[in-house]
């Protein structure tokens, strides 16, 4: 129902090249979601597949029908937007059945698929209710409701909880999640978050420049990055990164190693060095430690909350068998 393959889709703003030609398919009921920093071209390839922008070139195929040049509103998607685009004047009732309203459905058949998507989305309480009484969370809903009654192909959300706080974020994600897991619908999601990546897809594409730079599920980028960008990319706190003398030693131009894969010992450690930073939450503690040859401050992770603090001397013992070896190019060896 909801497989959607680009072949070949490229897309420029006048001379500049933005989306250079790329291959991608996103699987029936799969949840996909494209991250990478602003200005990556994630936006812009999900407004490529909604057909809000046209593509300077290739084809876009969703459930075996090319849709290249075929309208949004022929498609067969619903997108959620960033901003809600909700229409303030009208209640959440109005606001969730006015693409119906649109289609010239049914004013019953309006009604019970209002009222279904408002209870999976625990709106019933507000149907009456306008924008502007709702708090972003709630609007965030009554959007993702109004998508829902299109029983679309596919779901494309536009960064949709970058408006709502952390606390916010988390419980969205979560119902976003349960909606996937109750409708089987074929999901992408954009965003620059790669928490947010991590804990939703079971695809991640990885874009920079408008370029894919790896496609698989969240353990595989996380165990196995292609490349310098994704092992950066992928990963709260960030791969540490090592250059230089002790790179080359392991036959490599750069090694990257998590900061949980690296041991804080009593003594005899493979390095010794200072604590600049500690930061203690509870559960975890990060160490940011000064080693003597680096040039690069390393992070460290360890598990429930250490007596350590700034300027303290620490030993150190990473774990040989999680060093990640890359080479000159950037590109991952072995």
């Amino acid at each position: 129902m909801g497989r959607i393959v680009l072949q070949k889709v490229s897309k420029k703003f006048g001379e500049i090249e933005v989306i250079p030609p790329l291959d991608l398919t996103i699987e029936d009921g799969e949840f996909a979601v494209f991250v990478g920093p602003s200005g990556c071209g994630k936006s812009t390839l999900l407004r490529l597949i909604a057909g809000l922008e046209d593509n300077t070139s290739g084809d876009i195929i969703i459930d075996g029908n090319t849709v290249t040049q075929v309208p949004p509103s022929k498609r067969g998607l619903a997108m959620v937007f960033q901003s809600y685009a909700l229409y303030p004047h009208m209640t959440v009732r109005k606001n969730i059945g006015f693409p119906l309203r649109m289609e010239k459905m049914d004013q019953a058949e309006i009604d019970a698929k209002v009222n279904t998507a408002a209870t999976s989305l625990n709106l019933t309480d507000y149907l009456d209710r306008k924008p502007g009484q709702l708090s972003g969370g709630q609007r965030q809903r009554v959007a993702i409701g109004r998508a829902i009654v299109r029983e679309p192909l596919a779901f494309l959300f536009d960064e949709p909880l970058s408006n709502l706080d952390a606390a916010l974020r988390v419980g969205m994600r979560m119902e976003i999640l349960e909606l996937h897991n109750k409708l089987k619908t074929t999901m992408i999601y954009v965003t620059h978050d790669q928490v947010e990546a991590m804990t939703m897809a079971d695809k991640i594409v990885v874009l920079q420049a408008g370029v894919i730079e790896q496609v698989g599920s969240p353990l595989e980028l996380y165990r196995a990055p292609r490349n310098l960008f994704v092992a950066g990319f992928i990963g709260s706190p960030k791969m540490n990164l090592i250059t230089g003398p002790l790179a080359a030693k392991y036959g490599a131009t750069t090694i990257g190693i998590r900061p949980e894969h690296i041991d804080v010992v009593a003594s005899g450690g493979t390095w010794e060095g200072t604590v600049s930073v500690s930061e203690h939450l509870g559960s975890d503690t990060f160490l940011h430690v000064k080693v003597a040859g680096f040039e690069q401050v390393l992070t460290v992770r360890s598990i429930g909350d250490i007596a350590v603090k700034h300027g303290d001397k620490v030993s150190l013992s990473p774990r040989l068998g999680e060093l990640h070896k890359f080479g000159a190019d950037g590109l991952r060896i072995g």
